[in-house]
Formats: C-alpha cells, structure tokens, sequence
C-alpha cells in the first residue's frame, strides 16, 4: 500500500485569507471605534466550589473601554464586595473561594457591558452554578435470588449531581464487571440481566458515580445476587419428596424476548439539533435476544450512526430535523421477537442564519445591520443598542427597524453605537454585538511594505493588501514598477484586498503594487513574489515482506527547489519512530535490523520545507511461523474416537495452511510423538480414529509458508479401554535355516496394536497337500519361532494370530513356505556345445528333476575355462569363469572366448542352500582366427640399396601361422607415398635382408602376420637408406653431436605427443581389425545381448594354475 499527500503553505494562506475577509474592516486599533467583545466566559458555567471563580470579560476599544457586572438583572457593586476584584485594564472578575469565600453564594445570572464614548456592548447573560457531588443515600438492600435463566435488574439510582455523573460497575477489587450481550449497563446506570446464570452468583456488585468536577467517586452499598440452578432446585425438591412423588424441573426454561426497558410500546424522544440522539433497547429472554434497530419509512443515517452497548444503543451524531421519525428496536431469539417503537422529535434553539456584522461609515453613507436566525420553534428577533431595548434608546434620525434589519441613511459622526441582536426561543438564545462607527479617513495599506511571498509552482498565490480607509477604498494591483494594472481570468481580486493568482508559474515571479485611493486620498504597497520548484519524491518507499529477525531498509529519495531547504522526517503508524537503535536513519532510507513483530506497521517519509510537504508511504509486514496453538480440549470421548478442539496461535501475517496433529502413547512409547493427521487451517477441531489400550496425549503444530510452529502444550490424558486385537501380524514367513527345519517369522505388533495388555501369538503350521491337522504354539510377543523335525523342503501353511488378555484377533490369513533347503543331489545332464565363432559358444543341458533340487530353484552356473592353445604349448595361469543363468533356462551363450583354444566346461544347479554336483566336464575346442600383430619390428644395417629387417611372432597366433606380409614404399620429401610392393614371407623366418633399394630414400613398412582364416592387425616402421659411406661416417659423426642429440629429443617429444592424440581418437572411435572382423562374423543369436534374456549370464571369473601342456 501506497499514499501520497501533499500539503502547500499557500493553501493553508487561503484559510487565512477566508478569515481576513471575515475581518476585512476591522478598525485600526488608534482610530476610535466602539467597544467589541473578545472573550467570556461560557453560558451555563459550572464551577469547582473548592476553587476560585473566574468570569472571564475581555473587550478592545478606542478609547479602552470601562467594564461594568449586572447580577440576577441589577447590579452588582463589586466594591462592596471584598471577595470580589476585577482584573486591571479587563473585565474579567475574580471571586475569592479559597479565602473563606462560598461559592454557593455566588450562584446566580452575570452579565458584562463593556463602554467607551461610542457605545456599549454586553456579554451573554453567563449562568454561574457550583458542581455538586451529594453522598449516597443509606438504604438497606436486600439480597437478590433469582432462579438461573431469569432476567434481573439491579437498580444504581447515583445521587443527582451537576453536572451528571459517569456511572459504572466494579467489584470489590476495583475490577470492572465484564459486560456482554447478556449483561450490560443502560443509560440510566442500571445493570441489566438478559438471563442470569450461576457464574453471576457474587456479593459484590457495587455501583460507582464519577463527579468529575469535583474529580471525586462515590460508592454505593454491595449488591448481592445469588443464583438458584435448576439442579439445585430439584435436590431441594427431591430431598423432601418421597419416592413415588414425580419432580424434577426441565433444566432452564426458554423464554421469548420481552423488554425491560423502555417499557410499552411506544415511547417519545426529544433531541436537540446538533447534539447527540441516544436511544435503548434492552431485552430479557433466553436464549439471549439480539437487538436490530430500524428507521420506519427511512434509513439510518450514514457515517453519523454507531450502535453500542452490544447493539443495545442507538447512537446518532450531530441530528437535524431531518433525524425526526420513527425509529424501531427489535429484540429477538429462536423463540420469537418483541419489538418498541420510539418517537423522535428533533427541536433546534437558535442558530444563526446571518450574524450581525460591524458597519464602517464614512459620514454621509447608507448602511444596512442583518440579524436573521433560525430555530424549533422559529425564535423572536430583539434589538439593543447600546445595551438597552432599542425601543427606549435614544433615538437616532439615521436608522430605521425592519424587523430582522437595521437600515441606517445619512450617517452622521454621532451614529456611532454598539447594537445587540437577541434571536431566543424556549431551547435557548443567541446575542450578537454590532457596531455601526462612523469615521472619515484617507486609505492606509495595513500589509508591510515589500513584503515577500514564496509559493509552489502550480499553487495558489495569495499577495495581501489589508487596508482601511472610510469611505471604503477601490483596490487596484499592478505587476512591476511601470506595468499595467491586472486583469484577466488568470487573476482572481477579493474584497479584502487580496491578489489571487490560481496556478503560480516561475513567471509569475516579481514585485506586485497594489494601490488604495478614496475620495480622502491615494496609497500604494509593493509586495515581492517569488514561486519554487515543488519538492519531490523521485523514489518512494515500497511494500515489504520480511521475515522475524531479518533486515529491511525503505528508500525515500527526493528532488527539491535549490534554494529550500528540506527535512526529512519518518513515522511509523503515524507516530514518531520507537527509541531503539535497531532503527537506522539515512540520509534517503530507513533501515531497521534484527526485524521484530511490533514493527509492523506502515513507515511514512514526510519531506518538509518552509513551502510544502510531501509524504510516501508503505507498508512492513513482518512474517514468521506460527505461534504455537493453544487451550487444546478433548470432547465427545468413546472407545474408539475423540474430537479435539484447539485455539490458533497468532498466524504472524502468514495465513496457517494447516495443523499437523501428533499423539503421544504414554502407556507403550512415553516421550515419543507420532503423527496422526493434519488438517486444513481453517479448521480447529478434528475428529480422530483411536486405538483400544492407549494412554493418549494429542499436541498440534501450526504450518504457515515460512515454517512449523512450536507443538502446542500436550492434551490432557486419555486412556482408551482395552478390547482384542483388531489386527494380526503382517509379514508371515517360512524358511527353513537347516534341512530339517521350519522357521516362522512375522513382524510383530506395535504397542497401540495390541489392544490390551498380555499379548501373545499362537503360531499354527501344517504340511500342505496332506490331511494333516494344525499344529499351533502360542508364544509370548516375539516374532519368530522355529519348528524341528521337518522333512526337507516341503510346503507349509502357516498362520500366526494375535491374541491378548481379552480375546483373539480375528482369524488370521494363511502364507505358504517352506521347509529348510539341502544341497540339489543331481547335475544336469546331455551338456552340449555348439561352437559359434572362434571368441563365442553356445552351451545346453537338460533341466534336473525338480525333486532332486531340494530347495527353491535359482538357476544353473556354468564354469568353463581354457585348458590350452591349440597353437602352442606352455604352462600357464588358468582363469575359470563362472556364469549364472537365473531360474530354468537351459542353455546360454559363452562370450570372450579365445580362438583356436581348448576349453573345459561343467555346468550346476543352484538352489537356495547351494550349488549341486557338477556334470561331467565337456572339452570344446574353438576355431583359428586371426593373429594379433607382430611383437615386434626393427629394421637394421642401412646401407646404400639395402635395409635388415627382424621381427618377433604375433603374442596371440590364434592359429597356425601361414606367413607374413611385408608391405613397402618410399616417401619423397614432400611426404607423399610411391607405389607399393608386397613380399610374402614364409612363417618360419624371422629376418629378411631387402636389397635394391634407393640410396638416401625413406621407406615405410607395414607388416602383419596370417593364418588360414584370415591377416591381422600390421605393424608399421620407417627407416632411411644412406647416400654413400662418407655419408654414413657423416652422419655417425653428427649423431655424436650434443645439438643433434637435442634435436632428435624434440622430435621424439613431438612425436610422442602425436601418438597420444592418435592413441585418444583410435579409443573414442576407432576399431582394431580384429574387432573388425569378430563383428563382421558376430552370430545373430548374440544380438539380443543388450536385453536382459539371460543367455549371457552373470559372469564371474576364477583363477589356477594348469599344468596342463599347449
């Protein structure tokens, strides 16, 4: 939220300016003029009898003028009185209380008159009474019983007292008694009962009267109630009837409104205009009626009509004629409705339509005296002057009465006088003085000469030019030394003299003349006029939301005249800023830290400067999680359900989304909370499901967007009875842990589940599919129990049922399990293999009987491993491999085999125990493939036409070795291949001396060795052929040399770097022609490896050694 206000000073000068039009020809105080009141005291005027009286009368007057007092008409001889003075240069009396004075002998009628040599004028007639403050008659008051949901009145009846005094009720600690719908105070002061109810028994019930004028409280005697409930009534009733007599009241009789105050059904009322209309209603009945006021034939007026008092009150502020009519109170329960009409009358004492204002006559001139007033009943117009009845004053050949109007032609020097209006009916009067002073003077400018106005652009501009002067002078305004006089609709030219300028620019800056003139004489006055920028807030403070114990700052920057200086001024709430550290003041922000719940509120920057007043407002919401709720209540207690109720703690401005409730079992789990529900955060009761045998406690938690509450305080306890368990244990289980046992095992129940106290279980199992009967065990609360001497392996049925000191639960559900597993007895047999390829082999077997497994069938593990290479022989270290194939699949695949290699295999059921016997081992052998690369090639012996190359056999033959393969070809400086020869080389050669080659030429090799199926992976080489033997001396000379050395260093670096990178893409990407093949050749039964089908099995690997020759 965001407000905005701004307040010019110019606009406060045209309150100013109404005022001086009022007051436009206010004599200047050294010309004569007559007498004029400027203060007394009020009308009817109530005084402390233990202090001075002072009766105020001030006038002004040239000359000064004598004051005189009339008392009760005649009057009074102040100097006769020596309790009595009179201020100097004043009228206002002085009346010695304090100094044995009493005031009760001053009570009476004052009236002061105020004389110069031009007239007379007279106060109102001042009402003097001493306030009053009588004590309490005695009275002997007897106690009230009343029987409960009857209505009472308990009667104050104060002392009458000037003024009235405030009546209330308290007890005798000085409490108030709390009021409410069904107990309330009336106009009158007395203490009205709707109904009773046993809580209003007490002794004390004691009015007081306040007298604040004599700031005094009286007391009246203790009232005593006592408050028969109809429970008491029919142990009275019942105590002296005999056993067959028939008693006992319905507990409170209903009853239907009925009034008790105002009594009938018609009433009137009489208001005066202007002051406040009261009216009352006040209903007995039960349930308690609820009053509704109406208007018949209109409506209540708005923003002047409040109700109070419970609604009991109809309140209507500042009334007029137009309030009179019928107003209605309707008193009304389920039971029916009583309702009282009051008639309004609204009578006005007078009131002024025009007063009466002062005449300034120069001699010569006509004039005019208006005294027009209103009122119910129209009030009589009386004249004065002078302070006598005009009838029998002087007469005076210049005025003439009209009524309400004193027409004066021709005025001369002697017409000067002070003339009283009185407008008065039988609600009051009005007195207003006038004067008519006749004077002849040139003008005079009353504003001080350059005078200097300062106003906001955009705003008003009011340039003064007070004057006098008789005859009454013309006002012309000129803008500069030599301009024009002003006209136009961009200027606005009051009686009073006064230049308004309606929207002030920056050229409206400058001096203004204003020139008076009267046929007595000319005057002129400069005033200055200077108009500013407006002062501005360019960035206002926003709307924030923070959390308690956070940090906000609000920004307030301005822009402002250069020449003003502005404050800057922060309010919260529209009050000054707390006096606490925490809130730090900028110089265009407010920070406040360490954020609490009391500041929230909405921060004001008001800037000010001596022109104008601009303010911005926002508002801070503090947020934080909710206050934990309280005053839980447990209602509506059965055996198997309870309503809790609650209270919300402060939601701290985030809404509550909900309430988590949390049960404590002080019987099972004490001190351990679990959650129970939750419900949304518009509700405060639930409705929760219990458990038999609990010892309950209940606390709730508040939610809101910031966080949880603290749990509210515990509930009271609520121990629920016991009953059979509802339920039986979950999770039943049979498993054997040896051969020759059965173990049952359940999930026990919680302590809440039990129900009661002593739980047990009985525990119950026979072999299914035999006739035999149940066998059952109760056991105490456990949650296993083993039975022996079972046959291996077979099903049971089993149930485990609950049962307490009260009973069993209902009858349980049955489970199937099983007897203890033993090792499976046979292997599976007509193992086959059918070879794929030379790295894959599919393997088969015949699924064993299902009696022979003894135990749950987990599937079947094949172990195989290499026995040896067909291709050579060695001992070596022998992997054996594992694979497992889940459930009852009969065959599977043997990846990662290695060609042209003996394998052994063997394959095994598996149960839950363990692996049964193996079959006998199958031998498999698979087929050559392709050979790995050479270990190695080096090339030696350059010469000028021949290089010497040697090599070492493939490490992985996977075959027979049929030859190898050289391929060759020179390389130019450029880089670029020449033609390709290729040599086949028999597989028993190890070296090879090429010859007829170029001299100085280089040459890359490719080499790669083969079998029967196929070429493999070719290992390449380059080397250099010499240009002559001086040559290669050369070079083995610069070989030795320490740059070359460095030289080769580098290039080795370089190249190093070169086969990193190729070694990096060749892994991302790239193939070994091995792999190349093995994937041209895969067998489609291995394509469905990327599903989970089992063919390949849970592979695992084992190692030892083998002797065995290959």
């Amino acid at each position: 939220m965001m407000k905005k206000r701004s307040i010019s000073a110019s606009k406060a000068s045209l309150v100013l300016f109404l005022c001086q039009m009022i007051s436009a020809l206010d004599v200047p105080l050294d010309l004569s003029q007559p007498p004029t009141i400027t203060q007394q005291s009020p009308k009817d005027y109530i005084v402390d009898p233990r202090e001075n009286i002072v009766i105020q009368c001030e006038a002004k007057g040239k000359p000064p003028p004598s004051f005189s007092w009339t008392r009760n008409g005649t009057h009074f001889d102040i100097d006769k009185d020596a309790q009595v003075t009179m201020k100097p240069n004043s009228g206002t009396l002085v009346i010695n209380i304090m100094n044995g004075g009493k005031a009760e002998a001053y009570e009476g009628v004052y009236q002061c008159t105020a004389r110069n040599e031009r007239g007379a004028a007279i106060s109102n007639n001042i009402v003097i009474r001493p306030s009053r403050s009588p004590l309490w008659t005695k009275e002997k008051l007897e106690p009230n019983q009343v029987r409960e949901g009857d209505s009472l009145v308990l009667h104050c009846r104060p002392p009458v007292g000037l003024p009235p005094p405030i009546i209330f009720w308290m007890d005798n600690a000085f409490q108030r008694l709390p009021q409410s719908e069904r107990v309330s105070q009336g106009l009158n002061g007395d203490l009205y009962f709707s109904n009773v109810q046993p809580e209003d028994t007490r002794e004390d019930y004691i009015c007081y009267a306040r007298f604040n004028h004599t700031q005094t409280i009286q007391q009246k005697q203790p009232i005593s109630v006592k408050v028969f409930s109809m429970d008491s009534l029919n142990d009275t009733i019942a105590a002296n009837l005999s056993d067959t007599d028939i008693y006992g009241a319905k507990p409170v009789t209903e009853r239907q409104p009925i009034l008790l105050t105002p009594t009938g059904s018609t009433s009137t009322k009489v208001e005066l205009r202007g002051n406040v209309l009261l009216l009352e209603c006040i209903a007995a009945g039960l349930p308690t009626p609820v009053i509704r006021w109406i208007k018949e034939g209109g409506e209540l007026p708005v923003n002047r009509t409040f109700f109070e008092n419970f609604k009991k009150t109809l309140k209507i502020i500042d009334v007029s004629e137009a309030d009179s009519g019928n107003y209605k109170c309707i008193a009304r329960n389920m039971l029916g409705s009583v309702h009282h009409v009051i008639s309004v009358t609204v009578k006005a004492a007078p009131y002024w339509i025009t007063a009466p204002r002062n005449l300034v006559l120069s001699p010569g001139e006509d004039g005019t005296l208006i005294c027009r007033a209103n009122g119910n009943p129209k009030p009589n117009i009386s004249w004065f002057a002078n302070g006598v009845p005009i009838a029998i004053a002087p007469e005076d050949p210049s005025r003439k009465v009209d009524g309400d109007t004193i027409i004066f032609s021709h005025v001369q020097e002697r017409s000067s006088a002070v003339y009283q209006c009185n407008a008065s009916n039988e609600y009051g009067y009005l007195l207003a003085n006038a004067f008519v002073n006749v004077l002849a003077e040139p003008p005079r400018v009353l504003t001080p000469a350059n005078k200097l106005y300062q106003v906001i652009a955009d705003s008003p501009a009011l340039l003064d030019c007070a004057y006098f002067g008789s005859p009454k002078p013309e006002i012309e305004w000129f803008k500069g030394v030599k301009g024009s006089i002003l006209r136009g609709n961009e200027y606005v030219f009051h009686d009073n003299g006064t230049l308004e300028i309606p929207v002030a620019q920056k050229d409206s800056t400058g001096t203004y003349t204003c020139v008076a003139r009267n046929e007595l004489g000319k005057v002129q006055n400069e005033v200055r006029l200077e108009v500013k920028d407006p002062t501005m807030i360019i960035k206002q403070p926003e709307y924030k939301v923070i959390q308690r114990y956070g940090q906000v700052s609000f920004e307030c920057i301005i822009k402002h005249d250069s020449t003003l200086l502005p404050t800057v001024i922060w309010l919260k709430d529209n009050d000054e800023l707390p006096d606490d550290e925490r809130f730090l003041v900028g110089k265009d922000n407010l920070t406040i830290v360490n954020v609490t719940d009391k500041d929230d509120g909405t921060y004001t920057c008001i800037v000010n400067t001596t022109l104008d007043s601009v303010s911005a407002s926002a508002v801070l919401t503090v947020v934080a999680r909710p206050n934990p709720p309280f005053d839980l209540e447990l209602t509506g207690q059965l055996e198997r359900s309870v309503e809790l109720s609650w209270i919300p703690g402060d939601e701290n401005n985030s809404p509550i989304k909900n309430f988590v409730i949390e049960y404590e079992d002080g019987l099972h789990e004490p001190g351990v909370w679990h959650y129970q529900t939750e419900v949304p955060g518009t509700q405060t009761t639930v409705q929760l499901k219990l458990s038999p045998y609990v010892n309950y406690s209940f606390r709730v938690i508040a939610v809101n967007e910031i966080g949880r509450s603290q749990p509210s305080e515990p509930s009271e306890q609520y121990l629920t009875k016991s009953a059979n368990p509802d339920e039986n244990p979950s999770n039943v289980q049979g498993i054997g842990s040896e051969p020759d046992n059965l173990v049952i095992t359940w999930e026990s129940l919680k302590g809440f589940q039990s129900n009661g106290p002593g739980l047990q279980y009985k525990v119950s199992w026979r072999q299914k599919d035999v006739d035999d009967e149940w066998t059952s065990v109760i056991v105490a609360n456990v949650s296993k129990y083993i039975v022996s001497g079972t046959p291996t392996f077979v099903p049971y049925e089993i149930k485990v049922q609950a049962l307490n000191d009260l009973g069993y639960a209902p009858e349980p559900s049955e489970v199937i399990g099983h007897s203890g597993e033993d090792l499976p007895m046979v292997a599976p047999g007509n193992v086959q293999v059918h070879v794929i390829n030379s790295t894959l082999a599919k393997v088969h077997w015949d699924p064993v009987p299902l009696k022979t497994v003894r135990g749950h069938l987990q599937g079947y593990k094949v172990y195989y491993w290499k026995v040896q290479s067909l291709s050579r022989r060695s001992r070596r270290h022998v992997e054996k491999k594992i694979l497992t194939f889940r459930g009852n699949k009969t065959f599977g695949m043997l990846p990662g085999l290695e060609p042209y290699s003996s394998y052994k295999l063997n394959v095994r059921v598996v149960n839950g125990k363990g692996e049964g016997p193996a079959s006998p081992d199958k031998v498999f052998k698979t087929p050559e493939g392709v050979p790995s690369s050479p270990s190695f090639l080096k090339i030696t012996n350059p010469t000028l036409d021949s290089l010497t190359l040697e090599w070492g056999s493939p490490t992985h033959p996977n075959g027979v070795l049929t030859s190898y393969i050289l391929k060759f070809q020179p390389i130019n400086n450029t880089h670029e291949l020449g033609p390709l020869v290729e040599i086949r080389i028999p597989a028993n050669e190890s070296s090879l001396i090429l010859k007829n080659l170029n001299y100085s030429t280089r040459y890359k090799f490719y080499f790669n060795a083969q079998t029967s199926v196929g070429s493999g992976s070719q290992i390449t080489e380059e080397a250099v052929t010499i240009m002559d033997e001086a040559m290669a001396s050369r070079q083995i000379d610069i070989a030795t040399q320490g740059w070359f050395i460095g030289l080769m260093c580098a290039v080795a670096l370089l190249i190093l770097i070169l086969l990193i990178v190729c070694f990096i893409r060749r892994n991302k990407g790239g193939k070994y022609p091995v792999k190349e093949k093995e994937d041209a050749h895969a067998d489609p039964e291995i394509q469905p490896m990327k599903e989970d089908d089992g063919t390949f099995g849970e592979y695992r690997l084992f190692s030892f050694v083998s002797s065995a020759p290959f």
